[in-house]
């Protein structure tokens, strides 16, 4: 698998989030809401979404740990938020990214090579800063030829 190091611009996303765990995991319900509603947002960037994942502090990746995920869209600004849902600003920093191939069996896969195998035989080390996917336009829902890339947070070895 490929990895490229970026650095990811500041970005401000309206959309809307929950909070879960790894054995608690309802994406789907989050999406399923997100969704039907998603054109209401009026100053949206593109046609990419954002699948975040916002970790708490010294996240152990316990399946009990809760964290937030968010269904959202990139916005030029916060003039109007549509009710019930919410602003997230990714700030810049840098990141691992990935482009992931295949359906939700295979991500896990994916994400098990980021961080059983890149992560702890590269350069750097996993930094306190938003996960996301985002999903384009080869992005499938499920299907087996499926693309998005996945960014995780780093910052070099001390």
């Amino acid at each position: 698998m490929e990895t490229k190091i970026r650095i990811f611009p500041e970005t401000k996303l309206i959309g809307m989030n929950s909070s879960f765990s790894y054995s608690d995991y309802r994406i789907g319900e989050l999406w399923g809401r997100f969704m039907p509603r998603r054109n209401e947002i009026k100053n949206n960037i593109g046609i990419e979404l954002y699948n975040v994942q916002i970790n708490p502090e010294n996240f152990d990746f316990n399946p009990q740990t809760e964290f937030i995920k968010w269904a959202a869209v990139s916005v030029t600004d916060f003039n109007f938020i549509p009710e019930g849902m919410d602003l997230l600003v990714i700030e810049e920093g840098l990141y691992a990214v990935f482009n992931h191939v295949g359906d939700v069996a295979k991500a896990r896969e994916s994400f098990g090579y980021i961080f059983s195998v890149w992560l702890p035989n590269s350069e750097y080390e996993l930094d306190n800063r938003p996960h996301f996917e985002i999903l384009g336009k080869k992005y499938k829902n499920n299907a087996p030829d499926s693309e998005e890339e996945i960014w995780i947070p780093i910052k070099k070895r001390n």
